[in-house]
C-alpha cells in the first residue's frame, strides 16, 4: 500500500498560525545572533549578563516554537497514516466477509 499523504509542506500550504510561529521563531533566533555579535564586538570582546540572558531565552523560545510545530505536524501525519491503514484493513475484512 502506498503512502498517499504528503509530508512535505510548502510555505503557501501552511496556516497563518504556522507562518506566524515560524516568523517569530526565526526573528528571535536572528535577533539573538545579531545582538551577540554586536555586544561582543562593540563592548571590547565582552558580552554582558543581560545580553546573555536575552540570547539564551531567544534561542530557547525560537527553537521551541519550531520544534513543537514540527513535532505536532509529524504526529498528525502519523495519526492520519495509521487511521487510513486501519480503515483500509477494516474495509478489506468486511469485503471478505461479504464474499
Amino acid at each position: 500500500m502506498e503512502n498517499t499523504y504528503n509530508t512535505q509542506h510548502h510555505w503557501s500550504d501552511l496556516t497563518i498560525k504556522d507562518k506566524l510561529s515560524y516568523i517569530v521563531a526565526f526573528a528571535l533566533i536572528a535577533s539573538g545572533i545579531i545582538i551577540a555579535f554586536l555586544s561582543f564586538f562593540l563592548n571590547a570582546y565582552n558580552i554582558a549578563t543581560g545580553v546573555l540572558l536575552y540570547i539564551g531565552q531567544a534561542f530557547v523560545i525560537g527553537g521551541g516554537l519550531v520544534g513543537a510545530s514540527v513535532y505536532f505536524r509529524s504526529k498528525w501525519v502519523e495519526f492520519n497514516t495509521n487511521a487510513k491503514r486501519e480503515i483500509d484493513q477494516r474495509i478489506d475484512e468486511l469485503s471478505k466477509r461479504i464474499e
